[in-house]
């Protein structure tokens, strides 16, 4: 089954699952137990983030419901519910509001960026190629360099096609996903797609079939095909950074069963649950995963993936207008 008809299987099982859900009037209280309610029963990652972080979701119940009044405002209503939301430490958990939106960016905030567009300027210059979402070049030691900023533009198959016959000529090619905080994850798999040379598990994905935190249907597998396109059949290096998330990190573990490809830079930041959207009784909307994703060894990889070498920027480097994780790559790839 290919992953687009196992994403709207699951969107449609969970949509279904969701239709006769227990009724919460339009009150503080209300909100906040439908809010706790709605991820009790639905978001998947409890039993992992408990056995990581030690998260028990009940004792949370009680932490936040002595701060819930009927008589707070809606501001001070959504910080309680947003600081209950940051104890998942989950990136795909967000809480929209007309006034703001509550997020949990912790998985990067606290880590080294790794990148810096303005030193990246200086390696592609004013003369890089656009194709859809992706800039590209031809760096001057006939290495391949495609940055793609975001898999939520739309990256089509003859973009990809010409990107990499443009490339043709090189020794290797540098694929920098850093700073991609995802989009897409058919985009993903579609570049992906084109440095596999036969079908290759990649991973696994699962959807929930009940309301406890352990009601889980059968992994299903999911695989890179190749494409009938343009295929890359040389050395890559994919750089990664903390702001590698969601779509971007699946991308990444796909990309490591690729062969002649290796992963470069730091650890992802994870995102590897599927997201989806209910809506509170005050009219604001939640967002939170709900199908967790696993690698082709049935681990988990919603916390992030670790490249095969790490390498940070060094900060002398950048003040010389010098990336250092392109530099190592192209070092890797018998560049300079």
């Amino acid at each position: 089954m290919k992953l687009k008809s196992i994403l709207i299987f699951f969107v449609c099982t969970l949509f279904f699952s969701c239709v006769e859900e227990e009724q919460f009037d339009n009150s503080a209280k209300g909100n906040f137990e439908a809010l706790w309610k709605v991820l009790d029963e639905h978001y998947c990652f409890f039993d992992y983030k408990k056995e990581v972080i030690g998260l028990d979701w009940n004792e949370i119940h009680d932490k936040y419901a002595v701060r819930i009044s009927n008589n707070m405002t809606n501001a001070q209503l959504f910080e309680v519910l947003c600081d209950m939301l940051s104890e998942l430490q989950d990136g795909h958990v967000n809480l929209y509001a007309a006034h703001d939106v509550g997020r949990n960016w912790s998985w990067y905030e606290n880590y080294p960026a790794n990148f810096s567009s303005d030193v990246q300027k200086k390696y592609l210059g004013n003369d890089y190629m656009i194709a859809s979402g992706i800039k590209y070049k031809i760096l001057d030691d006939n290495i391949g360099y495609i940055f793609i900023e975001s898999f939520s533009d739309g990256i089509g198959d003859g973009n990809l096609s010409q990107v990499l016959s443009d490339l043709a000529i090189c020794n290797g090619v540098i694929v920098d996903v850093r700073d991609n905080g995802g989009g897409n994850i058919t985009t993903s798999q579609k570049v992906a797609n084109r440095f596999c040379n036969e079908k290759k598990l990649v991973g696994y994905i699962c959807h929930k079939t009940g309301k406890g935190h352990s009601d889980f249907s059968e992994l299903k597998p999911m695989y890179l095909e190749p494409s009938d396109g343009v295929r890359w059949q040389k050395k890559a290096v994919v750089l990664t950074n903390r702001q590698c998330y969601s779509a971007t990190n699946s991308f990444v573990n796909e990309m490591r069963y690729c062969p002649n490809v290796t992963i470069v830079g730091d650890k992802t930041g994870g995102g590897s649950g599927l997201p989806f959207s209910s809506e509170l009784p005050k009219g604001w909307s939640i967002r939170f995963s709900a199908c967790p994703m696993f690698d082709a060894e049935k681990k988990q990889i919603e916390f992030g993936i670790g490249p095969d070498i790490y390498v940070d920027m060094r900060s002398e480097d950048a003040l010389r207008g010098i990336d250092t994780l392109i530099e190592y790559a192209r070092n890797l790839l018998g560049g300079k």
